[in-house]
């Protein structure tokens, strides 16, 4: 299957050093060699990388482990692929817009024979299952509320039903964000960090590559990474509960359906 990397941020952070080790997957450490993406966030505006290559032999890969782009929210997806040819517009992470805002969302898993047939608005570009996911998560919030973004307390029971309803095809491990609120669903496999002060050093599992983040940040500084796997082996990362989407805003999981 694939593999999921997210990142949200209290200030904007550059994810170069979990990328590092998320990539090497990509090829290297594992065997997701189908294509990749990701997404950064920056104000309203989203930048979005693609390539067929795999992540480990692409030169877009290379730049983003060597750019600094700081963002609060990142999503970012290895393809190992299951529905769909390897080809650019089945590449995770998907973008689309509501209510005025950038939406990425990328999946890991397989929903077979799921093939929704009322994609009004929002349709597939590709073939993979994990589009068809996404419009149809899309299509359900606009229909929900055609005007404009609710406040999180009203968005989230209707985007966790359509979610749960979605997994009952299969496996939906997913991340999702519009820039504002980070999504994160587990069906499976998906855990999280939280790094915060006091900062240590983190040591990668898949590349030998040590970063001590209490030279890098502030006392203030709050960054939670969201990974299908463990991306470091010295420190403690959390299972998500398998069914529960979490929110996390600021570099930290909110409770279900709380915030503004």
């Amino acid at each position: 299957m694939c593999q999921l990397l997210g990142m949200n941020c209290n200030v904007p952070t550059d994810i170069c050093f979990s990328f590092e080790g998320f990539a090497a997957r990509g090829g290297k450490t594992d065997e997701h060699q189908d294509g990749w993406g990701i997404a950064f966030f920056e104000g309203l505006g989203c930048r979005l990388f693609l390539d067929v290559k795999a992540a480990i032999a692409s030169p877009i890969a290379d730049l983003v482990r060597h750019y600094p782009i700081k963002s609060k929210h990142v999503i970012a997806h290895i393809r190992k692929a299951t529905f769909g040819v390897v080809a650019l517009e089945n590449c995770h992470p998907f973008r689309r817009e509501l209510w005025g805002r950038y939406w990425v969302f990328a999946h890991n898993g397989d929903l077979p024979d799921f093939d929704p047939t009322n994609q009004t608005y929002y349709r597939p570009v590709g073939q993979t299952d994990s589009e068809r996911a996404f419009c149809l998560l899309l299509n359900t919030l606009r229909q929900a509320f055609p005007a404009a973004k609710p406040v999180l307390a009203e968005l989230y029971p209707v985007l966790q039903q359509i979610t749960t309803e979605i997994a009952q095809f299969g496996t939906f491990n997913y991340l999702l964000s519009d820039g504002e609120h980070f999504f994160a669903h587990c069906s499976t496999k998906l855990c999280y960090v939280v790094r915060q002060a006091p900062f240590a050093a983190a040591h990668l599992i898949d590349e030998d590559v040590t970063v001590d983040f209490q030279e890098l940040t502030t006392p203030c500084d709050r960054v939670a990474i969201i990974a299908t796997t463990p991306l470091t082996d010295n420190e403690t990362w959390t299972p998500i509960p398998p069914g529960q989407v979490v929110v996390f805003q600021d570099g930290q999981p909110l409770g279900e359906g709380k915030g503004q």
